[in-house]
Formats: C-alpha cells, sequence, structure tokens
C-alpha cells in the first residue's frame, strides 16, 4: 500500500529520468556555448563555469564521451559529436521557450532566464509545445 499522497510511480520514474538528462544538457550546452563563443572548451572551463571540480568535471565528460555526445582527448580542447551539438541545441531551444514563456507572463527577464535554467530539464514536449503556441498566440494579438 502506498502512502497518502504519493502519487503515481510514473511521474517520479520521469523525474528522476530528467535529472539523469539535465546534466548532459547542461555540460552540452555549456560546451557549444564556449564553442561558439571563444572557439574552444576545456575542463577548467566548464570546472570554472559550474563552480565545481576539475574532477568532477572530468568524470562528467568521460560519461558523455560514453554516451557519443562529446570527444574527449587529453590535452585537447573539446569537441561536441553531432549527436552532442544536437543535444546542446535542443536544450538551448528549450531554455529560450521557457523564459521566453515566463516573461510573456510578467517575470522580470533576468529571473526568467534563471528560472528556465531549471524548469527547461523538466517539461515535455507537450509542454513545450504548448508554450511555443502560447507564445505565437500573444505576439499575434
Amino acid at each position: 500500500m502506498s502512502a497518502p499522497g504519493a502519487g503515481s510511480p510514473r511521474r517520479f520514474r520521469r523525474a528522476r529520468a530528467d535529472h539523469a538528462a539535465e546534466l548532459a544538457e547542461d555540460y552540452t550546452e555549456l560546451i557549444a556555448d564556449l564553442l561558439d563563443g571563444v572557439g574552444e572548451a576545456r575542463v577548467r572551463d566548464l570546472a570554472g563555469a559550474l563552480g565545481v571540480s576539475h574532477v568532477a568535471v572530468s568524470k562528467m565528460v568521460r560519461r558523455l564521451g560514453a554516451a557519443g555526445l562529446v570527444v574527449a582527448r587529453a590535452r585537447a580542447p573539446l569537441a561536441l559529436t553531432p549527436k552532442g551539438r544536437a543535444l546542446a541545441t535542443r536544450a538551448k531551444s528549450r531554455h529560450r521557450t521557457v523564459a521566453a514563456f515566463l516573461v510573456s507572463l510578467g517575470v522580470p527577464s533576468a529571473v526568467a532566464d534563471a528560472d528556465a535554467e531549471g524548469i527547461e530539464h523538466h517539461c515535455s514536449r507537450a509542454t513545450i509545445d504548448a508554450m511555443t503556441r502560447a507564445l505565437a498566440g500573444a505576439l499575434a494579438r
């Protein structure tokens, strides 16, 4: 028997899966930003930007490499595979949609951008599509 208010196990499984994907999205998005902005991405750059240790970034980069998202060679800048670039692009697009939706509700831009950083990872495709439709409707008025 489950505890009162425990909710659907499916909901919790989805939340755990979202958390697992969140780091990969954040890392690939940051790597893409660095590659596009300064031309290279190194473990130390990621560690500084994320406020985590070099060791933590190295472990995550190894996982991303094993997943086919990142190419990491000793003493060389990181590179995104096409799969990694596509993940980064999708994450960035979701972020922009969520932030724009929050701004359309009256949330200040800086707050919306910060809030979108967490929300974007947990929205289903249906929710993102609904936000996009709502934004298009607001622009049409």
